[in-house]
């Protein structure tokens, strides 16, 4: 098999490029739709009946809810693919070391 001698700036590139990544948690507890609710709730609950919460701020805060439910779940598919991606690179990188492996 014939190899092609690479560029070393390239070479680096390709070697970063390469490497599999890293994701770091944020440490940080997340709240639930069912903790959302709970909020709701308490919050209907001990809202003054003279003067009720306002229905367009109500469905701003749901509307909030909704897009960090979605951003939250966009993260765990991203991970996923993340996952999958640094077992293609492994997996790319052992037919690599097979294929350069010196023959008996």
């Amino acid at each position: 098999m014939e190899t092609t001698a690479i560029n070393p700036a390239a070479q680096t590139t390709l070697d970063r490029l390469n490497t599999p990544s890293r994701v770091r948690g944020s440490g940080m507890q997340s709240l639930g739709q069912a903790d959302f609710l709970r909020l709701l709730t308490t919050q209907l609950t001990m809202q003054d009946p003279l003067e009720p919460t306002d229905n367009k701020e109500m469905l701003a805060q749901m509307a909030q809810f909704s897009a960090l439910a979605a951003t939250t779940e966009s993260g765990a598919t991203l991970e996923d693919i993340s996952a999958k991606l640094d077992r293609l690179i492994a997996a790319q990188e052992a037919t690599a070391r097979a294929v350069t492996a010196p023959q008996p």
